[in-house]
């Protein structure tokens, strides 16, 4: 196998990473799960009136998040199912939206419920509440940064993910012992991420995560593209990088790779290595700190998009709930 423009792939396979993992890491999340516990989420489920099929119940899932944002997530149910059914949790890539009906009927076909979140902020329907000083034209991934770790916006999209997951293992005719998670890029982290702050996911299928090692990023010069907003931080913020190791300890609150040892659900992990968007270190700064069971697919040739057959690997992997 050819070595890619970032590490060979024997070197790959040792990486553990390079942004700094911030010392009050746990109490911090700890804090974020209890302030999430405390929100009322207000649930409301609105089947859609324009689109229904014969077998399946197609419905908008509103609840309220942190901060009192409300989010939008699509929920499909197949129909005339009586007992317990696994459930497949889905989340999208980075400015993106839950997507339309079509591309998740195979799951509820299969028998399985489906919920496909909308991000705060993003393309699709969820609210973002602001309240954040500095740049809010782009940059989520240092929207809140200056107002202190508690206000980085990815800790409440980190959160969303983990009410949703509770939310859908609350619904009739879901067995919470059985419920998935599946993404790529943005979708991919976030996959991780809701696994990782909710113990009783038992899969996830995760493609090219993006939100990992943001120094390694920065590093190898390519804080571009859905990365730009590091280098714009130090451009408008920061000129002379006097405050660069607290800028990525603070963003090593938000770092997926370090996350990840807290998954205990089967990882199904997909990494690409011509992937100058989300750099293939960094994808392995997430997967080698998974402890859990895991395996992992290599596509050497292919950058930041979806290998071939990877779709459907991931459907045979998560009909095994």
């Amino acid at each position: 196998m050819p070595s890619t423009f970032d590490m060979p792939l024997e070197k790959l396979l040792l990486y553990q990473g390079t942004n700094p993992n911030p010392g009050d890491f746990d109490a911090y999340w700890e804090k974020a799960a209890a302030e999430m516990l405390s929100v009322d989420p207000q649930i409301e489920i609105i089947p859609d009136e324009e689109f229904q099929t014969s077998y399946a119940v197609c419905s908008h899932l509103w609840f309220t998040g942190i901060g009192g944002a409300r989010i939008h997530a699509k929920l499909i149910h197949p129909k005339l199912v009586e007992e317990k059914r696994p459930a497949v949790l889905m989340f999208h890539g980075y400015t993106g939206d839950c997507g339309g009906w079509l591309d998740k009927l195979a799951y509820v076909a299969a028998g399985y419920a489906v919920a496909a979140l909308d991000c705060r902020g993003q393309g699709g329907l969820s609210e973002d509440v602001g309240g954040v000083s500095g740049n809010t034209h782009y940059g989520h991934i240092i929207r809140g940064l200056e107002d202190g770790a508690e206000k980085l916006l990815y800790r409440s999209n980190f959160l969303d993910t983990v009410q949703l997951a509770h939310i859908v293992m609350g619904l009739d005719r879901v067995d919470e012992a059985r419920i998935g998670t599946i993404g790529g890029s943005q979708g991919g982290a976030l996959a991780l991420v809701c696994a990782a702050l909710e113990p009783r996911i038992q899969r996830v299928a995760a493609l090219h995560p993006f939100l990992c090692d943001y120094q390694r990023v920065w590093e190898m010069d390519l804080a571009k593209d859905a990365y730009a907003e590091l280098t714009d931080f130090f451009r408008r913020v920061d000129p002379q990088h006097k405050r660069q190791d607290e800028f990525f300890t603070r963003l090593g609150y938000i770092d997926v790779q370090h996350h990840v040892s807290k998954i205990s659900a089967d990882v199904f992990f997909g990494a690409t290595l011509a992937d100058t968007i989300c750099p293939p270190s960094t994808q392995f700064a997430a997967y080698n700190k998974i402890t859990a069971e895991k395996s992992i697919e290599i596509y050497p040739d292919f950058g930041h998009e979806p290998p071939p057959g990877f779709a459907e690997q991931t459907f045979q992997f998560m009909m095994e709930l």
